[in-house]
């Protein structure tokens, strides 16, 4: 038996999250479908990250048990080639039977996007979040200027996410605009139900003038998610990576260390 760690990347649009459910078809059954016929035995993969429906993937992360004599990096390959077009495992190989995806430290790094423009883009509809008003930039990253270190963000958590500790710490963030899309990157030890998409819902408060941007730091005291924004599209929201430290001897050599860095770029 050995266990094979999966780099999972999917367009979420057409699925109802990444865990296997009754109400609908989710990225985790599609994939275990397609490894029990790939490598012909019941296969059961265990993902790092439960993304919610609509959300998308460059980087989350499965592992699953087998006894395929196939090696590890091989995987990848044959696996694409029976997924459908919206699912792609980005790469595979063979971990230490220890390696959990959930119960182990992470870096996780999560991106969301809001179009700013006068028109919406149809092309561009299911990966960012649509807004046509003007956006104070500077605002938006002063807000986010708050969120870095270890705080209760018990304000920036769904209700039903809330139980247990609701402690994270942020590492870093980044605020720049290409064009008409405004990026928000945010990197942190673990993020709460709906977090990040509540926290982008309290920045585009802060941008549209809303409110002013220190009122970020009252927020986080208040630790009362009727006091944040409101809950930002699943759309335009993306897991890029998670990383583990502890089984990534390099984890030092390359981590950005710039991500601190809030950068507003217009």
């Amino acid at each position: 038996m050995k266990r094979i760690k999966l780099t999972v990347a999917y367009d979420g649009t057409n699925y109802c999250g990444w865990q296997v459910q009754p109400n609908g078809i989710t990225v985790q059954e599609v994939l275990n479908r397609a490894l029990s016929e790939l490598l012909k035995e019941e296969i059961h993969t265990v993902g790092a990250s439960r993304t919610d429906a609509g959300v998308h993937a460059r980087g989350n992360v499965a592992v699953f048990d087998t006894r395929a004599r196939m090696p590890g990096d091989k995987i990848a390959f044959a696996l694409n080639t029976r997924l459908p077009e919206d699912i792609r495992i980005q790469g595979s190989q063979e971990v230490s039977p220890e390696f959990h995806p959930r119960f182990t430290s992470t870096v996780k790094t999560y991106e969301y996007k809001i179009l700013n423009r006068t028109f919406s883009d149809p092309t561009r509809r299911q990966d960012s979040m649509f807004w046509y008003g003007a956006l104070d930039l500077e605002a938006m990253k002063e807000a986010a200027g708050y969120l870095p270190g270890t705080h209760d963000f018990k304000s920036f958590a769904a209700v039903q996410g809330a139980e247990g500790s609701t402690v994270r710490t942020i590492y870093g963030t980044r605020l720049w605009k290409e064009d008409d899309m405004i990026h928000f990157q945010i990197q942190g030890n673990g993020f709460l139900y709906h977090m990040v998409r509540i926290i982008a819902g309290t920045l585009l408060e802060a941008g549209k003038g809303s409110w002013p941007a220190e009122r970020m730091q009252q927020i986080l005291e208040a630790r009362d998610r009727s006091q944040a924004g409101p809950t930002a599209r699943a759309c335009g929201l993306t897991l890029l990576e998670i990383q583990y430290p502890e089984w990534e001897p390099d984890f030092r050599n390359r981590k950005d260390d710039s991500f601190s860095l809030n950068e507003a770029c217009v």
